[in-house]
């Protein structure tokens, strides 16, 4: 079989249970895995006791969703590697129109699908939505999210593009690349590190496309609330060690200061708002990154250029003082 499909599960029995069946009937043809990351919930036995067609993947201990999935893919040799959350509904034909979007161009590395809201299916899904894109300081969004604000699918985003990202709760990639370029960053823990990656095979000259032909949803927040202050550390840690990984020299300290100093102003935003937790998440997340920051810069080879999806403007400027709360109000001519 040509596809992997693979589902890391911690503790989430709940979500095999109430979405694994549709895994399952929508993906004919394909090898299904769990990779669990040592739950205590029973999962394992779950599994074996009511879905035995699902190959197991015992990782032994609870390595993140990047080491997690590293651990996993390392001895799979499928074609295509797809790794689905736990918390995602798949359709029928979920798999095909991405599967031959890959065969017509074998520079095609990684895709994803339309992900839209599980608890609200005519909107898009905060993780993803129609495709990921980064600002010029390393700020995610996505076509049909920016920030909080969550489109409704009216069908403006049902064209395949090239994107810069593509979200981990459903990436599709090639096996070959995965391996080639070392797969997730670990360290990351989870988190951002889809993005990284992207990046990484963006600057080896590969094209990753959004197939909205493909449709799933997805609950979101399924292992860490977006509440949980720290969620908040590793998206603003993480944040910091994309960029010091990913940009060109000459853009690294510049940015990375403006970067700064922008979190500064979400941590006071934290603050003034109640969050105390959130506001010493970013704290403790910026220590974190010095703390990191010697074999973070190690990390850094391979082409430092300009990559096709990047947007040159400032999205924190774009969506609160310029009032351009979706993707189609941002200048095309930026990207």
């Amino acid at each position: 079989m040509r596809v992997a499909v693979v589902i890391l599960n911690w503790n989430g029995k709940s979500f095999l249970e109430k979405f694994l069946p549709s895994v399952i009937s929508n993906s004919i043809g394909a090898n299904i895995y769990v990779a669990d990351n040592a739950s205590s919930d029973g999962s394992l036995d779950y599994l074996k006791e009511n879905y035995p067609i699902v190959k197991l993947i015992d990782n032994g201990e609870n390595l993140g969703f990047a080491g997690g999935y590293n651990k996993a893919l390392e001895k799979l040799d499928e074609a295509f590697f797809v790794l689905l959350n736990s918390d995602v509904e798949v359709t029928t034909n979920w798999l095909e129109p991405i599967v031959q979007l890959f065969d017509s161009d074998s520079n095609i590395a990684a895709c994803q699908p339309k992900i839209l809201s599980y608890h609200d299916k005519s909107c898009f899904e905060y993780a993803g939505a129609a495709g990921g894109f980064i600002d010029k300081f390393g700020y995610p969004f996505c076509r049909g999210r920016v920030f909080d604000t969550l489109e409704k699918d009216n069908g403006q985003y049902d064209s395949v593009e090239e994107i810069l990202w593509a979200t981990g709760a459903c990436l599709f990639i090639r096996s070959k690349v995965y391996k080639e370029l070392g797969g997730l960053d670990a360290d990351f823990f989870a988190h951002m590190e889809e993005i990284d990656l992207c990046w990484r095979i963006k600057r080896a000259g590969y094209s990753i496309k959004v197939q909205p032909a493909s449709v799933v949803y997805h609950v979101g927040g399924g292992t860490l609330s977006k509440s949980n202050p720290f969620k908040t550390f590793l998206n603003f840690r993480n944040g910091l060690e994309l960029l010091a990984k990913n940009l060109p020299k000459n853009q690294l300290v510049p940015k990375l200061f403006i970067r700064m100093l922008l979190d500064g102003v979400a941590a006071f935003k934290f603050l003034f708002s109640g969050q105390g937790n959130d506001f010493l998440a970013v704290i403790h997340a910026h220590f974190g990154f010095y703390g990191r920051l010697r074999k973070t810069l190690g990390k850094r080879t391979g082409n430092y250029v300009s990559v096709k999806g990047q947007y040159r403007g400032n999205i924190v400027l774009d969506y609160f003082l310029k009032g351009r709360k979706k993707f189609s109000d941002l200048p095309s001519d930026k990207f």
